[in-house]
């Protein structure tokens, strides 16, 4: 059967394979569209297997907020250009779009299946690394964030009002999460593993220290426990200082929005999501 540039170029639009696989493909198929379509499938789910165990370090945060929902995807891929594209920005958002529809609280096969046909059809290694589910509380103040790279999302919820300020303020606490990159929400939130290792090391600088071999005991205690209380505090999101107004910590801050909205807030969720993390 005689195959025409525009069976070529027809089947290269419905899988976006290149001109010499499509016709390859369609000469292998004896120009039938529909096996040769299948043929080029095969291939690429090949090709995707083979680089199954290439590491996807590269892709995209993804955020969106409908109603009382906020849904967060992470889709890895291993280059910075398929990160880009625009297909890849699609599956993203379709990601989304089913999740939101379907009510996915985690990762299901329909959305394993959605990365699967780009990555057999880019024949690269691409993964959803995590769905999260945020709800929001009726009354409540919600902000999501993405940063321009796309590598790095935040999400907070603020409970007890979602007046006007408060809402500024959950944005804003969205943007000092990317900004500043804290570890923990709070002191609590700590192990005492993580403490004991931050201790050993601070003794140690401590004890190579000529000035503080002469001072007594209970003095190196006070001064040991001052580190450990200041690292803490860059560490831990409500002790650092805020990113609008670094004369109050985020904790002080969430004091003075409440009395501003005349409401009693909380930290309903506060979610820093890096790319790979």
């Amino acid at each position: 059967m005689a195959i025409t540039a525009a069976d070529v170029k027809a089947l290269r639009d419905k899988t976006g394979a290149g001109m010499m696989e499509c016709k390859k493909a369609l000469t292998e198929a004896n120009g039938d569209a529909a096996e040769a379509e299948k043929i080029l499938k095969e291939k690429g789910l090949a090709a995707v297997a083979k680089r199954a165990e290439r590491a996807t370090s590269e892709g995209r945060i993804f955020i969106r907020q409908t109603g009382d929902k906020i849904v967060v995807a992470e889709v890895t891929c291993e280059t910075d250009f398929v990160a880009k594209n625009t297909d890849f920005v699609a599956l993203g958002e379709k990601i989304l779009d089913v999740a939101i529809a379907k009510g996915y609280t985690k990762i299901e096969k329909e959305l394993e299946d959605l990365v699967l046909e780009l990555a057999t059809k880019i024949r690269e290694n691409m993964s959803i690394r995590k769905l999260e589910v945020v709800d929001v509380p009726a009354g409540s103040a919600a902000a999501t964030y993405v940063h321009s790279d796309f590598k790095t999302g935040a999400v907070v919820v603020v409970e007890g009002s979602d007046a006007e300020a408060v809402k500024v303020f959950a944005k804003d606490c969205c943007l000092h999460l990317a900004a500043f990159t804290p570890a923990y929400t709070t002191k609590d939130e700590v192990p005492q593993s993580y403490i004991d290792e931050q201790k050993e090391i601070f003794q140690a600088q401590m004890a190579q220290d000529e000035k503080m071999a002469s001072k007594p005991e209970n003095v190196k205690a006070g001064i040991l426990q001052g580190k450990i209380s200041k690292h803490l505090a860059e560490i831990c999101f409500v002790d650092q200082a805020f990113v609008k107004d670094d004369k109050v910590t985020v904790a002080k801050k969430l004091e003075q929005v409440s009395k501003e909205a005349g409401a009693k807030l909380s930290f309903k969720k506060v979610a820093l999501f890096v790319l790979g993390k």
